[in-house]
């Protein structure tokens, strides 16, 4: 079944420093509040990627039907569900994390102005923080031959499912039985990422899939151009401890010594020293 498929995915821990990109604004909230934001993924810059797992199901339906699938009632009835509930229905929240921490693709998108910085936090401490608030954390899946295979495998659970239903039955029939994959077909698509982003190295950490946000943790913080719900992911086991940091970037900026001065006195002032320091990014400033 699904499950099982979602749950080898979420199982393998992170080694690596991950690190978080944000503006230097955002640094103050975390390190002040001893959170991070996990926005609703249907809000994020990259919420393509739910679209993305939407068309490989799209691709693998039209496969089967072209090869003469028995039942294309069935899975049509399947793709329509995917593309309506995968943005319409329940709720997941999600963080990014890099296992590069000094990428020009993501200093363009959170240090334009010179205000920027990548921290990088202790995999471990991530980890332990995940398991005592009931999130996963996985590592996004690129390459589209294997994206297709999970999908495939997706297909399969339901036509498992659907094996003691009639075939040609009403489509709220259908959508009753594949209720029954939502939550983890919405873990899947939020790790599975189009191959143009894989410099990104990314691992999600994601929510426990939400279906009443009226009783969820869930807030509201302005976006671009609307609200983004949003629920705080604790970044500490106990509330004495500071954040653990293994490392920061400082993202491109015009005053080098004085903003890396700055930083490293923030950084004390909240208790948080990384093990292995503070570097610039050793990219240009350049100023539009």
């Amino acid at each position: 079944m699904i499950s099982t498929i979602t749950e080898a995915l979420f199982s393998e821990p992170p080694q690596e420093t991950l690190y978080h990109y944000t503006s230097l604004s955002g640094v103050l909230g975390i390190i002040g509040s001893r959170t991070l934001w996990a926005s609703d993924i249907r809000y994020m810059n990259d919420s393509a990627e739910l679209r993305h797992t939407a068309d490989l199901v799209a691709n693998e339906v039209a496969k089967r039907i072209n090869e003469g699938h028995s039942r294309p009632h069935l899975l049509t009835c399947f793709l329509d569900w995917v593309k309506h509930r995968i943005t319409n229905g329940h709720i997941l929240f999600g963080a990014s994390f890099r296992a590069n921490g000094n990428l020009l693709s993501q200093w363009r998108g959170y240090s334009s102005v010179g205000k920027g910085a990548s921290l990088g936090f202790n995999p471990r401490t991530v980890v332990a923080c995940a398991e005592k608030q009931h999130f996963r954390m996985g590592r996004c899946i690129y390459d589209r031959v294997e994206q297709q295979a999970l999908i495939a495998q997706v297909i399969d659970s339901v036509e498992v499912l659907a094996e003691a239903i009639e075939d040609g039955v009403e489509r709220a029939i259908y959508h009753q039985l594949f209720e029954h994959l939502e939550s983890d077909l919405l873990r899947l698509a939020a790790i599975l990422k189009h191959p143009s982003f894989e410099e990104e190295q990314e691992w999600r950490l994601v929510s426990p899939v939400v279906s009443d946000y009226r009783h969820a943790g869930v807030n509201f913080r302005e976006g671009r151009s609307m609200l983004v719900p949003y629920m705080r992911f604790s970044l500490v086991a106990e509330d004495k401890d500071a954040v653990d940091l293994d490392h920061v970037y400082l993202g491109p900026t015009p005053n080098i010594s004085l903003s890396m001065n700055s930083m490293k006195m923030c950084l004390a002032k909240h208790n948080i020293r990384p093990a292995n320091g503070i570097e610039y990014c050793q990219i240009p400033y350049r100023q539009n």
